[in-house]
């Protein structure tokens, strides 16, 4: 299998990966950390698709996408902290005034995992954000040190993944997932 990485641009394709099977669920969509609160709950059943779509439109993509072939079987969230509730999170730190991009969700498609997805979709997101002028990335993985993680919670990522990709951590947090502590790591893209 090889697995390409390219930004999330075509809605379909982040709809196959992100959406929910019923387009009047009331799912993520990935969008818990993108927008404040309030839009968040505002935004229902299908108005969160649509919202997506129009982030898909947009000059910078929300994210990137592993494919397989033509089959999108991963997807990655990844923009610039400012732009996310990571720039006003008290539960992670903020270490310095860098104006780092935030990857907040690694997601593979049931009947594609354990054939390092994870690992390209972490890469390639670190690389849309060096091609976007970013200086570094973080991401605020769970450290669950080997412990088995409900694959619903699992979209922070696990710390072992983002050390093989290169990612250091640089500060503890307050912010617990699924009963396991998350840290800041950070990758440095300058």
């Amino acid at each position: 299998m090889v697995i390409e990485i390219r930004p999330a641009a075509v809605f379909e394709d982040v709809r196959a990966v992100v959406g929910p099977k019923s387009p009047t669920a009331n799912v993520c969509w990935c969008l818990s950390y993108r927008v404040p609160s309030k839009l968040n709950n505002e935004l229902i059943g299908p108005a969160r698709g649509e919202y997506v779509a129009e982030l898909c439109k947009a000059d910078t993509a929300p994210g990137v996408l592993a494919y397989d072939g033509e089959t999108p079987v991963g997807w990655a969230a990844i923009a610039p902290r400012s732009d996310t509730s990571f720039a006003r999170n008290r539960k992670i730190p903020h270490v310095d005034d860098l104006p780092v991009w935030s990857l907040w969700c690694v997601r593979v498609r049931p009947g594609h995992r354990k054939q390092g997805i994870s690992h390209a979709l972490i890469t390639g997101a670190a690389e849309f954000a060096r091609e976007h002028g970013a200086p570094a990335v973080e991401a605020y993985p769970l450290d669950n040190r080997g412990a088995k993680v409900d694959l619903t919670m699992a979209y922070a990522g696990l710390r072992k993944n983002f050390e093989r990709a290169g990612f250091t951590k640089v500060a503890d947090t307050t912010s617990v997932l699924a009963r396991h502590p998350r840290v800041l790591m950070r990758l440095e893209l300058r």
